[in-house]
């Protein structure tokens, strides 16, 4: 599977804990993205979890549903997209990678809060905190700081995992930072071409805009396992109910492998 990464974006990605990847969809599987992820975000079922309703506070920060791919079949073809997994296997260099869950992201116009900065892991059901979980963030419409791009605090994953922050009341999560430890660290600004995208680091900080236009601003992100992630038996929209047991490998039929080493 022939995939945009270079050596460059592995080496960037490896160091700053993100990348920007131009290009990632051709334009025929743009339209197709915006058709099937419009049509899953707008569907009711109890497969997929919508994380706040429109009028809640938290919609005023993002209107979020997780795991569209089981709402609508054509999301399952973006979802488990070969090119974006062989993409994060090739930048980890993980010997396979798994999905977690795929989830819509739209910033809704006029109204919007911006995301505050934040990491990804504290959030996440698991025992590995230093354990090279990662996302892709791929842009439906062109993103710029008036419509909610994102901004990635460089190297800020070798802090480790940190704290989790409300997204309706949020802490500062430079508090939870030792001193001079981001001094030289400044946030890079990230916009994006539809179609584009970026991977980073769940430990990675990372904070998006308010969207102050018209229009919503729509995304698609992904979130990639690499080999032998294990459940915390915290509560989790995605493992509750499953059973689990703390320390069980997350794998099986939600989870399914997406990329091996080797298959390339």
């Amino acid at each position: 599977m022939t995939t945009p990464i270079t050596q460059d974006h592995i080496d960037f990605y490896r160091e700053n804990g993100f990348v920007k990847v131009d290009n990632m969809l051709t334009e025929e599987e743009l339209e197709l993205l915006r058709e099937y992820l419009e049509e899953a975000m707008q569907t009711t079922s109890d497969r997929s979890v919508q994380t706040d309703k429109q009028g809640g506070l938290y919609y005023r920060v993002l209107n979020q549903k997780v795991n569209t791919w089981r709402d609508h079949a054509g999301m399952g073809k973006f979802s488990f997209h070969e090119r974006f997994a062989q993409s994060a296997l090739q930048l980890t260099g993980a010997g396979q990678i798994r999905l977690f869950h795929d989830h819509g992201l739209w910033k809704m116009p006029n109204d919007s809060k911006p995301t505050p900065w934040h990491q990804d892991t504290p959030y996440w059901p698991i025992n590995e905190a230093d354990q090279g979980m990662l996302s892709i963030w791929i842009a439906l419409d062109d993103v710029n700081e008036k419509n909610g791009c994102m901004a990635f605090i460089p190297k800020s994953q070798k802090l480790g995992k940190l704290h989790g922050i409300d997204f309706l009341d949020p802490q500062n999560i430079f508090d939870y930072v030792e001193g001079g430890q981001l001094d030289d660290r400044k946030p890079v600004v990230v916009p994006l071409k539809a179609g584009s995208c970026t991977f980073h680091n769940g430990l990675t900080f990372h904070y998006a805009h308010a969207n102050e236009t018209d229009r919503p601003r729509r995304a698609l992100a992904i979130i990639y396992m690499p080999d032998d992630i294990t459940f915390s038996g915290a509560s989790h929209p995605i493992t509750n109910g499953l059973n689990l047991e703390k320390g069980d490998v997350l794998k099986g039929p939600l989870f399914p492998v997406l990329a091996v080493r080797g298959s390339d």
